[in-house]
Order: structure tokens, then C-alpha cells, then sequence
């Protein structure tokens, strides 16, 4: 049995999503604890109605990004994860976090990396005239929004589309492609080899 740490800053759609596909799914994993840097942070609750455990680590307790980071890492390892799972983690993390999980910390970003990293991604697919947009499941790096890509969903942008109802199409796409690829590596199906992925034809 694995351990799956999870780490939310809001809602944690995607955490939920992760939640329900591996109680359904029957995966060989537990999620060994729901974390977030907020206190108020919805996704919390909905951890707690599934038993599952949770902490908080407040961003706001520490003078530097590096002494949070410290701290959370503490928190985590504690739980002995296997895989890290950002999901809606609104924080930057310093090398020295990064570098720790390497190749088991996963995030999953609303556009088609390398295109649109940062924020804003559906304002700049709009800005850009694409005509697809979508979502990529990526290993983290200390480079931001970049590392290996595991996973990836196209949508199409549609004639009148604003930033919200992109990004209602995508995070639906979302809910189906991570928890896909979150079980994928739990499964080990997963392989690196030069800065890429290859999933196993078993898993596909």
C-alpha cells in the first residue's frame, strides 16, 4: 500500500477528484493526508468527512519561503508519502523542496505546456487566438510550470468563450486526466528516461 500526500490552497477540485477515484478504483494506495497553507481552505472539510487525515501549514508563520518550506517538508515526510500531489498549491517552492520529491511529486497545470506557464492561462489562450487550449499532468521541477509531461487533454476553444466557461471545460478535463495519471504511477507505470515520460501500454 502507498502513500499519496496531497497539497491544496482552495477547494481542492482535483484533490476530491483524486480522492473519489481511488476509493471507487480500489487503487494499492491510501491518501495518507490532505495539506494546505491555508486555515480556511474548503478542501479541508471534504478531507475530513472522508477521514481522511489533515494539516496546515500557514505560509503566513514564516518569514522566507525557504523556512516554509522547511516546515511543510517536515509535515509531509512525516506521512512517508510515496507521491506528492499538488492540486491547486498556490505556492512557489524552492529548489532545495523541489529536489527533495524528485520524480514522485506531480502537479497538474490548466494549459498545453509548454504553452501559457503562470497564471492567467485561459486569458492568455483567449489573448492568443488558439484554438485549443487544455490541461497537462507534468513530474515538478524547479523550473515553474515545466518538467516532465505525463499526461495531457485537449478542449477546444469555442467562438464566444470567456475565461470562465474555458476554464469549466478544462477543469472538467481535469478531474479525469489527473487522477488517471496519479494511479498510473501509483501502479508503476511511469518511467523517466531523458527528461521523459513513458507510460507503460498496460496502463493506456
Amino acid at each position: 500500500m502507498r502513500n499519496i500526500v496531497i497539497l491544496i490552497s482552495g477547494r481542492g477540485t482535483n484533490m476530491q477528484a483524486i480522492v473519489d477515484a481511488a476509493s471507487v478504483e480500489k487503487w494499492p494506495a491510501r491518501i495518507a493526508a490532505i495539506i494546505s497553507n491555508k486555515a480556511g481552505a474548503e478542501g479541508l472539510a471534504f478531507a475530513t468527512q472522508k477521514n481522511i487525515p489533515t494539516a496546515v501549514v500557514a505560509n503566513t508563520d514564516y518569514a522566507t519561503r525557504e523556512a516554509f518550506d522547511i516546515a511543510l517538508q517536515q509535515v509531509i515526510d512525516s506521512f512517508q508519502p510515496d507521491l506528492v500531489v499538488l492540486a491547486g498549491f498556490m505556492r512557489i517552492l524552492s529548489n532545495e523542496f523541489v529536489h527533495h520529491y524528485d520524480a514522485r511529486m506531480l502537479n497538474i497545470h490548466p494549459s498545453l505546456l509548454p504553452s501559457f506557464p503562470g497564471l492567467a492561462t485561459h486569458r492568455q489562450a483567449l489573448d492568443a487566438g488558439v484554438k485549443v487550449h487544455g490541461a497537462t499532468v507534468h513530474f515538478v521541477t524547479a523550473e515553474l510550470d515545466h518538467g516532465p509531461i505525463v499526461a495531457q487533454v485537449v478542449v477546444p476553444v469555442l467562438a464566444g468563450d470567456t475565461e470562465a466557461s474555458l476554464a469549466e471545460r478544462v477543469l472538467a478535463e481535469e478531474h479525469i486526466i489527473y487522477p488517471r495519471a496519479v494511479r498510473w504511477f501509483i501502479e508503476g507505470h511511469l518511467h523517466l528516461e531523458n527528461n521523459h515520460v513513458q507510460v507503460a501500454a498496460a496502463a493506456r
